[in-house]
């Protein structure tokens, strides 16, 4: 939403000593991108409030809006400096005190906690500035939709402490450890550690941050700050302030006088809530028994219960390797003890007990079973002796070869493939099934009962019941 065109006002404010008009009812809008306006004939390639040229720009009334948010947009000292100037001018055009700029979406909050960064602006006039914008309802919970980032951050990160001052008192309790996902949802302290301001460190946790947040990779702000050896030689003075860093945080982390060892914190799990203790038992789960999250990862259910993270029901779990992403905490909450990158939390109907693994007995596949080999039966033939004459059984061909044997023999494959070279090569086997009293029909029950012997899993082979089948009919 753009607008250069304000509502007619309702009410009048004083901001140094200059008359303003604000609406009491205007919504903050967008303000569209322009450039900066510069004086014809100037020489300078930014824009100077103390020069009498830039000077006459600023206080023109034509000069709109977008024009003069682009000049705060300079990153140069004439014109940091000069944020109260500038801004107060950007007011008596009946800009919102919450209005963005359409380039960077920051409000004049914003920019006035950049403002006072050291070396470019001046903290004491930026901060002044910011209790005249606070005064007027500048909302200190804004933020960028492009970086995320809230006031205070954008002090954390330019190092202004005199700025977080400001924009603490004008927030609610616990707000110093508002998050940032542009900085894996650090908070100010975090921002401020891992870009070496000193200052806005020490600031913050005077003011109550918590050194041992974690962010979404389990880093508390100690853990952030640049590592000192892997700095240059050319930048000593930053590796002693990073080491200095370092030292600090680490201190003000909180250490418990006597930690339970996690065998005898799991002896003791937390306390459950009746609806965490309903769905456990409708589950049937119980804290301390192992579970696998989304059939996937497993582990021991070392938490239930609602988090301040996120509603409904959790459940924490300490992994088995280190594939998690904490040590049972998330956002400074301590649901669960255990060792870091062991801790997970997921939904709980992600939770499910492990399946019971059967050893089961599979059947050989068909990259192991052995290709079909042919058998030469040329010479062998069958004979049978029914008590009135000897008789040569072949399939048309007198005295030939046993054409239905090779017939089978194709068809044969492991683990029958043994039992059919005894049966067809070896004489003696032979005799065994065709004795001189055996006549055809019991020929066939023989071959009937063979295969009925047979394994079930051979049994509905569909080689071996062709290979059946052609034996009945011989």
């Amino acid at each position: 939403m753009t607008k250069e065109d304000v509502s007619e006002p309702v009410e009048r404010d004083t901001i140094l000593g200059c008359q303003t008009t604000l609406s009491s009812h205007q919504r903050p809008v967008i303000h569209q991108v322009a450039s900066a306006p510069m004086p014809s004939d100037y020489e300078f390639s930014f824009f100077d409030p103390s020069e009498l040229q830039c000077r006459e720009v600023l206080l023109d009334p034509s000069t709109t809006i977008p024009e003069l948010f682009a000049v705060l947009r300079q990153w140069v000292p004439q014109v940091q400096r000069n944020i109260d100037l500038i801004g107060k001018e950007i007011l008596k055009r009946g800009c919102g005190v919450n209005d963005r700029d359409g380039l960077t979406d920051m409000s004049l909050l914003h920019y006035c906690c950049k403002a006072g960064a050291p070396g470019i602006g001046d903290a004491d006039t930026a901060a002044s500035f910011a209790r005249q914008l606070l005064g007027l309802g500048a909302d200190p919970n804004l933020r960028s939709r492009w970086t995320n980032m809230r006031a205070l951050h954008y002090a954390a990160y330019f190092d202004v402490p005199q700025l977080i001052q400001v924009v603490l008192q004008a927030s609610q309790p616990g707000e110093v450890d508002a998050t940032c996902s542009d900085f894996d949802f650090g908070t100010a302290l975090h921002i401020a550690a891992s870009n070496l301001c000193a200052s806005a460190v020490k600031c913050l946790l005077e003011l109550g941050a918590n050194p041992a947040f974690r962010n979404e990779k389990g880093q508390c702000p100690a853990d952030v700050v640049p590592d000192p050896l892997d700095m240059p030689l050319d930048m000593a003075d930053a590796a002693a302030v990073a080491k200095e860093l370092r030292t600090l945080l680490k201190r003000a982390l909180p250490r418990p006088s006597s930690p339970l060892p996690l065998s005898v914190q799991a002896q003791y799990p937390p306390a459950l809530s009746d609806k965490a203790r309903i769905q456990l038992a409708t589950m049937r789960i119980r804290l301390g028994e192992r579970v696998v999250i989304a059939g996937q990862k497993v582990g021991t259910l070392r938490f239930c219960g609602s988090t301040e993270f996120s509603g409904g029901l959790w459940a924490g779990v300490e992994l088995d390797k280190p594939e998690g992403k904490n040590d049972g905490s998330v956002a400074g909450v301590q649901y669960f003890t255990c060792r870091m990158k062991h801790g997970i939390f997921a939904p709980l109907s992600k939770i499910t007990k492990p399946l019971e693994r059967h050893k089961i007995s599979t059947t050989k596949t068909s990259a192991s079973i052995r290709p079909p080999r042919r058998i030469d039966l040329s010479r062998i033939t069958s004979k049978i002796n029914t008590g009135k004459q000897k008789e040569t059984y072949s399939t048309g061909e007198k005295d030939g070869p046993c054409n239905w044997a090779k017939e089978i023999s194709y068809f044969i494959c492991s683990p029958l493939e043994e039992i059919m070279d005894a049966l067809l090569k070896t004489t003696h086997a032979i005799k065994d099934l065709c004795q001189p009293h055996t006549n055809q029909t019991h020929w066939r029950n023989s071959s009937l009962n063979f295969f009925l012997i047979l394994p079930l899993s051979e049994r509905n082979n569909s080689k071996c019941a062709r290979y059946v089948g052609l034996w009945v009919i011989s």
